[in-house]
């Protein structure tokens, strides 16, 4: 079975740190691109980060440049997003997302651009919740 499993959420106060985890199951990770998106309650899905294959190249949206950074371990099949000084605006689900698009179960992922732009919604992993609250 083919799947990314988001995972790594909670809850935690602001200024407060988390690091997700995006683990590739199925496939092997070390040839796709991956991001990272998130949706809050009644907002539109937002990119938030982005890693080549190689490593490099990272791409952070205006809002978590700084504070949030993209890696990835393949032989581990894992890509992580390191939050640091979490906001109260950062609270949402988390998504990550694999460029080119792959066809899991349910069908194919999004499309999105280098900057992290969803060009062609597709289907999406369970997510991980992300709260920060005093």
């Amino acid at each position: 079975q083919v799947q990314l499993v988001e995972s790594g959420g909670g809850l935690v106060e602001p200024g407060g740190a988390l690091r997700l985890s995006c683990t590739a199951v199925g496939f092997n990770l070390s040839y796709y691109e991956i991001a990272w998106f998130r949706q809050a309650a009644e907002k539109e899905r937002e990119g938030v980060a982005r890693i080549n294959p190689r490593g490099g190249d990272p791409f952070y949206a205006e809002s978590v440049k700084g504070r949030f950074s993209i890696s990835r371990d393949d032989p581990k099949q894992v890509v992580y997003l390191q939050m640091t000084a979490l906001k109260p605006e950062d609270p949402a689900k988390y998504y990550c997302a694999p460029n080119p698009p792959m066809r899991l179960e349910n069908g194919w992922t999004a499309r999105f651009t280098p900057d992290c732009r969803v060009v062609s919604d597709g289907s999406w992993g369970q997510g991980t919740q992300v709260t920060v609250s005093a």
